[in-house]
C-alpha cells in the first residue's frame, strides 16, 4: 500500500508540470475599450494572440537606445527650454497598469511627454516594432531607454 500512495504523489507532481496551452483572443469594441478573453467574441473580429507576445514589464531597467525615432521638432519652445527638459516619449498600451503609473507620475511632476498607445497608434506599433521591444511601457529619454518604470531609475536618467 505504501507503495501505491508514492506513485499517487509522484503522478501528482508530473501532472503539476504539463504545460496547458489556451488561446487567447483580443479585440477591440465600439467605445475603442481593449478586450482579452479565452474565447473569440461571436459577431466581433479579434486577433488571437500568443501568451507571452507582450507583457508588462514588472521591473525597470535603463538601456541605451540606439533606433533612431522621428518626432516632429516642437517649433514653439524657446531654446533655454529645450536645454533644461530632456524630450521624453512613452510607448504605453490602454491595459498597461504600470503606463498608468508612468503617466501619473509625468503628470503630478509636470514633465512633459508624448506618449504613443502601440494598440490604437499606427506610429507606436510601427515604433514599437523598431525598437524590438517586448513590453510595456517603453520610456525614451534622450539617448536612453527605461523598459517598465520606477520613479528612481527615470529620475536617474532624467535629471542626469
Amino acid at each position: 500500500m505504501n507503495f501505491f500512495y508514492k506513485f499517487l504523489f509522484i503522478a501528482f507532481l508530473l501532472s503539476l508540470s504539463i504545460t496547458v496551452h489556451a488561446d487567447v483572443y483580443k479585440w477591440v469594441d465600439k467605445t475603442g475599450r481593449i478586450h482579452f478573453s479565452d474565447q473569440a467574441p461571436l459577431n466581433m473580429e479579434s486577433e488571437n494572440i500568443e501568451l507571452g507576445e507582450l507583457v508588462t514589464y514588472t521591473s525597470a531597467k535603463v538601456v541605451d537606445n540606439d533606433v533612431a525615432i522621428n518626432e516632429a521638432p516642437n517649433e514653439n519652445k524657446s531654446k533655454a527650454k529645450k536645454y533644461r527638459r530632456k524630450k521624453v516619449v512613452m510607448y504605453s498600451a490602454a491595459w498597461c497598469g504600470v503606463c498608468t503609473k508612468a503617466k501619473k507620475y509625468f503628470k503630478k511632476n509636470r514633465i512633459p511627454f508624448k506618449e504613443y498607445d502601440i494598440d490604437k497608434s499606427k506610429k507606436g506599433k510601427n515604433d514599437f516594432k523598431k525598437l524590438n521591444a517586448r513590453g510595456v511601457p517603453v520610456i525614451l529619454v534622450g539617448k536612453k531607454r527605461l523598459n517598465g518604470f520606477s520613479k528612481e531609475k527615470f529620475e536617474s536618467i532624467y535629471r542626469s
